[in-house]
């Protein structure tokens, strides 16, 4: 025997927030004569790619994206396709790449700028982008880049009003950077995290939270002299004012092939029920 379920194809995907969960699961129930019902729970994952049931299928089969490697019965050509054309839609939003600066600044003056080549990733991929402290007015002593989820309910929804926004950190780095004229970092986007998305109850959006920490005055080097006239010693200072300050970038987040996705997939591959 057979079964066949179309799930939706604008439905939320699966998601485990700090208020909200989306859970998957196929139920299936046996029973022998004079026994009790078994149910066996399958749980399984899905990603949703927004704006799939806008794009346009082809018109000639002949340039439709497909595998010429598997031989396809004529009722699963459409779904392959469908498959093939999310594959495609994903490759072309997250292979455009661009420059984009930006300044960073207090309200003492320049930092330094910040570079990133584009805003639009699938789960997997890596974060990655660059600094340039060296023609900044104050001097930039630590700076820190988080990779978060940003989870807000609809106002009908939250438990209470004015429920704050919860964030949830994925990767983190850090680093000190006095004297330092350029750095970067690279933060991963797990696979097993969720795209962004948004429904009636809650919306799920991705940032990169950076934290700078700058010098509040002068920043030159104390010379200590050691028991000889002709030795220098050079130490930092014991004590220095600082400023902080933080600043947030949206990006997007897109899911990925779903065989990759599976790879880190929490459920089990395998389901059994004894009857």
């Amino acid at each position: 025997d057979s079964y066949c379920e179309t799930l939706p194809i604008d439905g939320p995907p699966s998601f485990r927030g700090q208020s909200v969960k989306y859970v998957y699961k196929l139920t299936i129930g046996c029973q022998r004569v004079n026994s009790p019902i078994k149910l066996l729970r399958v749980p399984f994952r899905v990603l949703v790619l927004q704006g799939l049931k806008d794009y346009q299928f082809p018109q000639d089969e002949a340039v439709a994206p497909s595998n010429p490697f598997l031989e396809e019965e004529e009722g699963l050509k459409k779904d392959s396709r469908l498959a093939d054309l999310a594959t495609e839609l994903l490759m072309v939003a997250t292979s455009r790449r661009s420059l984009h600066l930006y300044n960073i600044s207090n309200t003492r003056g320049k930092v330094g700028t910040f570079c990133i080549f584009k805003t639009v990733y699938k789960i997997g991929e890596d974060v990655i982008g660059t600094f340039n402290f060296s023609e900044g007015d104050i001097p930039c002593l630590q700076f820190s880049v988080s990779l978060q989820t940003e989870e807000s309910i609809q106002e009908e929804f939250q438990r209470r009003r004015g429920q704050p926004v919860s964030y949830t950190t994925h990767a983190r780095h850090q680093e000190a950077c006095l004297h330092t004229a350029q750095s970067s970092f690279s933060l991963p986007i797990p696979l097993s995290s969720t795209p962004g998305f948004a429904t009636n109850i809650v919306s799920l959006k991705w940032r990169l939270h950076f934290e700078f920490v700058t010098s509040g005055e002068s920043t030159g080097t104390c010379l200590v002299r050691g028991s000889q006239s002709e030795a220098i010693t050079w130490t930092g200072v014991e004590q220095m004012e600082v400023d902080t300050f933080s600043w947030d970038l949206p990006i997007k987040v897109l899911p990925t092939n779903p065989i990759l996705a599976s790879y880190v997939s929490q459920f089990s591959s395998t389901n059994s029920i004894t009857i």
